[in-house]
């Protein structure tokens, strides 16, 4: 199964801040096994999908500075905390905020919210790497447009 853990981009700046959105869904793929009766959405699963938007942001920054060719992977996570759980029907409100972005790679602190309450944080960091396929350039242009547009064309 593929973990695209973010639904929407509701808000990008680069060099400064993204929102973003995942609707938890009891259909999740997760809640299976995650927990019979009691699903809970695992907490690596939280930091991926803020790892997830704080990439964007990282690539988006570097791409305003002239690098479309960068992708951000996510190389440490740092003061993660966990403050309640996530469940089916919660709508975790995503942030990412910018602490650096240099050509080795970025740094962003995340926060994940359902209705108001902060339910995880964490420091997170990335490295680039250089994706020299024009293929997989167009195949990452197609995916950021769907999470900020809902359509895979440019606007």
């Amino acid at each position: 199964m593929r973990y695209v853990l973010l639904d929407r981009i509701t808000r990008l700046v680069p060099s400064e801040v993204a929102h973003g959105v995942k609707c938890v869904s009891l259909s999740d793929d997760i809640f299976v096994d995650h927990f019979p009766g009691h699903p809970v959405m695992p907490g690596a699963l939280i930091v991926e999908s803020l790892a997830q938007l704080g990439g964007v942001l990282v690539e988006a920054t570097m791409r305003e500075r002239g690098r479309n060719d960068l992708h951000a992977l996510l190389t440490m996570v740092d003061r993660a905390k966990f403050r309640r759980m996530v469940r089916p029907g919660d709508k975790l409100e995503l942030e990412a905020r910018l602490i650096t972005a240099r050509e080795e790679g970025g740094q962003v602190r995340a926060t994940a919210s359902v209705d108001g309450q902060l339910a995880a944080e964490a420091e997170l960091t990335f490295a680039f790497a250089e994706v020299k396929s024009e293929k997989l350039r167009a195949r990452r242009r197609e995916v950021l447009n769907v999470w900020l547009t809902g359509a895979a064309e440019e606007p």
